[in-house]
């Protein structure tokens, strides 16, 4: 049959999942069933989660890898902990040293924004503190899926088809050639319903899972890497590989209307998702679909995103406390910018002084919100010959400005555009959620959020409903399918509408929330995506 897999001429409906003893939620199904595969064999939530997460790097490549960075929210016995599973530059990459070499601005691609890859670590981190099952028991579905392949989804295979035109064009450098053996091993892009396989792939996962991730920083697969990386110049070393451990962190939140909306901390973006909650919360939302509500909406996030622009980095460089941002102090002095008209904003002076998003739960009450991330897609579109680790490119968020605040240094972690979130209510959990998708993301969560709490959305519909997106200035995009009586009166309002034809960067999210009396699971998947939920 000649099928075209991304032709749907008709709306289409899903509703709210249910189930009692466990539940995955993803943009992947086969990643989605891995999870519930380890979650049937006695795993709880944690195990589930890297499994699905570690089958991301094999089922979606176009947007995670073993190479990547992840964050993770757990909760488990009444607790929520975060952990920054994010790398730094290494050592021995500075503004200077790029300089010299005739850089304006850190490039995107190639050896150069190549920065430490922290999830195999965060993997094994979660796997030691909070799992059930070995690391080696939870990887096997992934593994599997490597060796034996599988057929490609619509959506992946639509991005992995843009995605080789791309490179094939901009990236014909010898280093990129291992790219091109692993994720195009015909000459081309692999089509929707293809079989795709990768035994490097499955090697390394299987290394990864025998030594606990010690193999890929401190054993043969960190000297693959670093060997890699250096013969073509870049940066990373075996002594930064060496030195890296993932990190467990307080995360941070503030009080929506009763519920606690929780996100890591810097150098990750959830504070801009935080910041706009508490702009938006002096403000009364009776309805949804009124030109009052997303002009409101719109002019809390601009605010919020270009402070956060403004100011996030690496925790330990910033120059405004976390705390003040989050206070009502801030919230009360941005409010009050917003007017009837869309403004430009403008930085806030403080006082003197292409991602994988997944959620699991289990009977037990365990919940994990969990993010991983290759950065631009695929990466750096670099890949270790042989083991099929794709190393983003997060590296390229740094300035070359030595008085931003995000100002390339070495052993510094940057802006961080992937965040997990989590909704508690008094001591109890309501539940993980998240949106991948870049700048997207805080944006997502914010609108996620209050259509949930202002607007009593399920989580199928709060995912579902039409996404507008901050661009910047006054520029604001907006799906296809947003109402557009309303487009027109924001346009009439000052703001600059552009209407998208497809919806891929609005984000692809997921939702997991629990019946704290039933103990009931009811969860949302993404309609942008290949989304599924898998439950038991």
């Amino acid at each position: 049959m000649n099928l075209d897999h991304l032709y749907q001429p008709y709306p289409s409906t899903r509703n709210t999942v249910f189930a009692k003893n466990g539940m995955v939620a993803t943009s992947q199904p086969l990643a989605a069933h891995a999870g519930l595969e380890i979650l049937r064999k006695g795993g709880n939530a944690i195990d589930a989660a890297i499994a699905t997460a570690a089958a991301l790097t094999v089922v979606e490549p176009t947007s995670n890898g073993i190479g990547s960075d992840c964050f993770a929210l757990v909760w488990t016995e009444g607790k929520l902990h975060g952990l920054n599973a994010s790398g730094p530059s290494p050592k021995s990459i500075s503004i200077e040293a790029l300089r010299e070499r005739g850089y304006e601005k850190m490039p995107v691609h190639g050896v150069v924004p190549v920065t430490v890859p922290g999830t195999p670590s965060g993997w094994a981190e979660l796997s030691k503190k909070f799992g059930r099952l070995s690391l080696k028991e939870v990887l096997e579905p992934a593994i599997r899926y490597a060796e034996e392949g599988y057929p490609l989804t619509p959506i992946l295979g639509k991005y992995w088809k843009s995605a080789y035109r791309n490179y094939k064009q901009n990236m014909t450098g010898e280093e990129f050639q291992s790219w091109f053996e692993t994720f195009a091993p015909d000459g081309r892009a692999p089509e929707i319903g293809e079989i795709w396989r990768s035994p490097g792939h499955a090697s390394t996962l299987r290394e990864i899972a025998e030594t606990n991730a010690e193999s890929f920083y401190r054993g043969p697969l960190a000297e693959k890497i670093a060997n890699y990386v250096q013969k073509y110049n870049g940066y990373l070393s075996k002594e930064d590989l060496e030195a890296y451990h993932a990190e467990w962190v307080e995360p941070i939140s503030t009080n929506y209307r009763g519920y606690n909306v929780w996100e890591i901390p810097p150098n990750g973006q959830g504070l801009v998702a935080l910041m706009a909650l508490n702009i938006a919360s002096g403000f009364e939302f009776t309805e949804k679909e009124t030109v009052d509500t997303y002009h409101k909406q719109i002019e809390a996030m601009k605010l919020a995103f270009t402070d956060g622009k403004a100011h996030i980095s690496d925790i330990q460089h910033m120059r405004v406390e976390v705390d003040h941002l989050l206070s009502e102090e801030y919230a009360a002095e941005r409010r009050a910018l917003i007017g009837e008209e869309a403004i430009t904003p403008q930085p806030y002076t403080p006082p003197s002084g292409g991602t994988v998003y997944l959620a699991a739960a289990d009977g037990e009450g365990n919940m994990v919100s969990f993010i991983q991330s290759n950065y631009m897609g695929f990466g750096s579109g670099i890949v270790v010959p042989g083991t099929g680790i794709a190393l983003q490119n997060r590296g390229a968020d740094f300035s070359l400005d030595p008085e931003h605040p995000n100002a390339l240094k070495p052993g510094k972690k940057t802006y961080h555009t992937i965040i997990p979130g989590f909704l508690t209510k008094g001591k109890e959990a309501v539940g993980p959620f998240g949106v991948m998708g870049g700048y997207m993301q805080p944006q997502g969560h914010f609108q996620v959020i209050m259509n949930t709490i202002d607007f009593h959305l399920n989580p199928q519909a709060a995912l579902d409903a039409p996404r507008w997106q901050w661009i910047e200035g006054k520029k604001i995009q907006v799906e296809c399918h947003f109402p557009n009586h309303i487009a027109q009166a924001l346009v009439r309002k000052g703001h600059q509408i552009q209407i998208a034809t497809d919806g891929g960067g609005f984000g692809r999210g997921q939702v997991i929330w629990r019946d704290p009396v039933t103990g009931v699971l009811m969860g949302g998947t993404e309609s942008r995506t290949d989304g599924s939920i898998a439950v038991y």
